[in-house]
């Protein structure tokens, strides 16, 4: 992914050197790195950030939902794609230590005033929220995928793009995954796909007449 902006590059590379080392570092703990799985990145990656962010230029949202803002990986790559098209970002995290260092980060990278970063549970704060959404990335824990929807889906626009992430891999959210992708399938009103990239992408398009324009 080429950035032009040349503090968004410095931060999306020292991502990419954590990326790395955090990976190095999950192969040498093997099966014990799940129980400290919290301190690792587990980034989208580059694939599919570099997706999200021409995909925003593209359908030109006016306001984006990030569900898991995690370490600001993804939040990253939203953010950017945001201010090239004047829209705005608000990212749930319930792990206030992940968001403060995804502020900083954001901050660093000149993209915080388009981001507007919310603390606490995210079916709660989607709920709550007064407005609606023209896109979404849903990459929280895959247990919360399907409530997340159901508190999502009476928000979105009409034309509203929903991405999730996590379809393919890992293997041990299939179970979690097949449910949320049946709740999808199941509104007349929805169309989507599996595309395979990075971990699996859900792409997922309201549409209530004629065709989507994806």
């Amino acid at each position: 992914m080429h950035f032009s902006d040349r503090k968004v590059a410095a931060v999306f590379a020292r991502y990419d050197r954590r990326e790395q080392a955090d990976s190095q570092r999950m192969r040498e703990l093997g099966p014990a790195a799940f129980a400290i799985r919290d301190e690792f990145l587990l980034p989208v990656g580059p694939e599919v950030g570099a997706f999200l962010h021409a995909l925003i230029l593209a359908r030109r949202p006016r306001r984006i939902l990030e569900l898991g803002t995690s370490y600001g990986y993804s939040t990253l790559f939203l953010a950017d794609a945001a201010r090239s098209v004047g829209a705005k970002v608000v990212t749930i995290e319930i792990a206030d230590y992940k968001q403060a260092h995804a502020r900083t980060q954001l901050a660093e990278a000149g993209l915080d005033d388009v981001v507007d970063f919310r603390l606490g549970d995210a079916v709660a704060m989607i709920r709550e929220d007064s407005g609606s959404f023209d896109f979404a990335l849903l990459d929280i824990w895959k247990e919360l995928y399907l409530p997340c929807f159901d508190a999502l889906y009476p928000k979105l626009d009409e034309e509203s793009v929903i991405c999730a992430d996590n379809m393919i891999s890992p293997e041990i959210a299939r179970p979690e995954v097949r449910e949320y992708r049946n709740a999808v399938r199941e509104k007349a009103d929805l169309q989507t796909a599996l595309l395979p990239i990075g971990q699996g992408i859900e792409l997922t398009v309201r549409w209530r007449d004629g065709n989507p324009k994806l």
